[in-house]
């Protein structure tokens, strides 16, 4: 199996991309059955040339322990070559905080992929134990007490609690759709994210959580938001909001692709296509990258969200664009 070259940083400072794409290579070359010593011994000094490097090998160490087989008992190789970055590894992963709540809703760097894709341990604990919850790839709709349906895309949870004197979905995970119900009793409807409460005025609408931020889009109806700062905003039909803890975006127009999913539909109207893989990736196990060089590519289309492969298969057949699996968990997209 060829192996990248260990000076292939040589011509200048990498993009996230190029060093994820380069610790993939190495990846499967190391693990490839036969892999010969000296691969080892470059990886290494590939490993020691940059931050970026140790930073890009220790996601891959990441990913691949959600989506491997167990290791075999006395793969002694392969712990070697865990803990020889394990340190590393501790310096320089992180959460970049400083990201803002677009990026994490559309990134598809390193930070932004991994945002999205992995909650603190209490957060995912939470989401286990909820009322409601979908896994990766799947959507379902429920039929509340009260009337109220409520859709749960991909990866998604939530909570119910109603008493005497409110009804309130907690959302702990992902995005829903909620179709509110008319409720004889009047009480108001809620829902909370960690980043406020919102609430329904005979209404429509979506509510997608990231660790960082929740977006709100309405369609029917209006919905006051009250972040946990006390900054109070309606948002009419037809419009949607970001909004933090401590801030709400301007209102913009409602993305008709936050009500699309529902029906099973990932629609692109006039998007990028590292956008594009964003909102697909949520829908597979596993990482799909976008060479920067086709990543600001324009996408018009309807594809459909219970079929990546199918999806990957149509771009890659409509689009000067290639898919290539370098691993069964790892796939890039490049330029033809």
């Amino acid at each position: 199996m060829a192996t990248p070259s260990p000076s292939a940083a040589e011509s200048g400072v990498q993009t996230d991309y190029e060093s994820l794409e380069q610790a993939a290579h190495w990846y499967a070359a190391l693990y490839a059955d036969g892999a010969a010593a000296e691969h080892r011994e470059a990886w290494e000094r590939w490993l020691a040339e940059r931050p970026e490097h140790r930073r890009a090998w220790a996601h891959i160490e990441a990913v691949s322990r959600r989506f491997e087989p167990l290791r075999r008992e006395g793969d002694g190789e392969r712990e070697a070559l865990a803990a020889a970055v394990q340190v590393s590894a501790r310096r320089t992963i992180g959460r970049r905080q400083v990201l803002s709540c677009l990026a994490a809703l559309g990134g598809t760097g390193i930070a932004g992929w991994l945002g999205g894709r992995f909650m603190a341990l209490p957060d995912r604990l939470a989401a286990w134990r909820s009322d409601y919850r979908t896994g990766v790839g799947e959507r379902r709709d429920v039929l509340l007490a009260d009337g109220t349906r409520v859709w749960l895309n991909t990866n998604s949870a939530f909570d119910v609690d109603y008493d005497g004197a409110r009804r309130l979905v907690t959302l702990t995970m992902g995005e829903i759709l909620i179709d509110t119900g008319k409720d004889g009793q009047g009480r108001p409807f809620f829902v909370d994210t960690p980043n406020g409460r919102m609430q329904a005025l005979g209404t429509r609408f979506t509510v997608r959580q990231t660790d960082r931020c929740t977006l709100l889009a309405v369609f029917e109806g209006r919905v006051q938001i009250r972040n946990l700062s006390g900054r109070v905003e309606v948002v009419a039909a037809g419009q949607q909001r970001h909004f933090a803890t401590d801030v709400i975006s301007g209102a913009a127009f409602a993305d008709p692709a936050r009500e699309a999913w529902s029906r099973g539909v990932i629609l692109a109207e006039d998007v990028t296509l590292d956008a594009l893989i964003a909102e697909l990736s949520r829908y597979q196990h596993g990482r799909i990258g976008v060479d920067p060089q086709v990543a600001g590519i324009r996408v018009v289309g309807r594809f459909p969200a219970n079929n990546p492969d199918q999806t990957l298969a149509m771009l890659e057949r409509d689009l000067p664009i290639r898919v290539r699996r370098t691993l069964p968990w790892w796939i890039s997209i490049e330029a033809k």
